[in-house]
């Protein structure tokens, strides 16, 4: 038996808990706006964990020279808005800024998106860094205009998903849920 109390513990961003005593079950709150954090919950036991204690973590990059990011600040609201966590890094990234933001922020996905015409070379570069840094366990997704004869090109190197033009936000945020890797030890 461990020497630390095990009764009540407060965990942030809980999907479902155990309600406390004098508190209400975490799914009666009434829903709040998506600017208002939220109210850790109480926990009772923390050998029941659901798989997920806290939201899925994103990392929105844009890779190269490529100047436009509307659609990346579209994608990383949709992804906020979904209840995922969401680091944008701006424009301009090298593929070593982008891993390096990666496993500092132990992110669960890497979302780049690239218009400029260089996925055959970014893109590679970073799954190559990502396994060299013992991190390929991170999803990588990219967005932009993509040709079609590349799509294998790059899924062969590590790409789960490539998102073109006209995507719906919902198929993105979907396969991120589905797709992302549940992390912690493995019993």
């Amino acid at each position: 038996m461990p020497d630390f109390p095990l009764q009540k513990i407060r965990l942030p961003w809980m999907a479902t808990a155990s309600p406390c005593p004098g508190r209400a079950p975490a799914n009666s709150v009434e829903p709040r706006p998506p600017s208002h954090p939220r109210e850790p919950l109480c926990y009772s036991s923390a050998f029941s964990m659901p798989d997920r204690v806290t939201p899925i973590r994103v990392l929105v990059a844009k890779p190269g020279l490529d100047g436009h990011d509307r659609g990346a600040k579209v994608i990383a609201r949709a992804l906020r808005d979904a209840g995922m966590e969401v680091i944008y890094t701006g424009l301009r990234q090298t593929p070593e800024m982008i891993v390096n933001a990666a496993i500092q922020e132990d992110v669960d996905c890497v979302g780049l998106s690239i218009l400029s015409g260089a996925h055959n070379v970014i893109v590679p570069r970073i799954t190559t860094l990502l396994r060299e840094r013992n991190a390929s366990d991170i999803l990588v997704v990219l967005g932009g205009t993509i040709p079609g004869q590349d799509i294998e090109s790059l899924k062969s190197q590590g790409v789960s998903a490539i998102f073109g033009p006209g995507t719906s936000l919902d198929a993105v945020v979907r396969f991120i849920r589905d797709h992302v890797k549940p992390k912690g030890v493995e019993v």
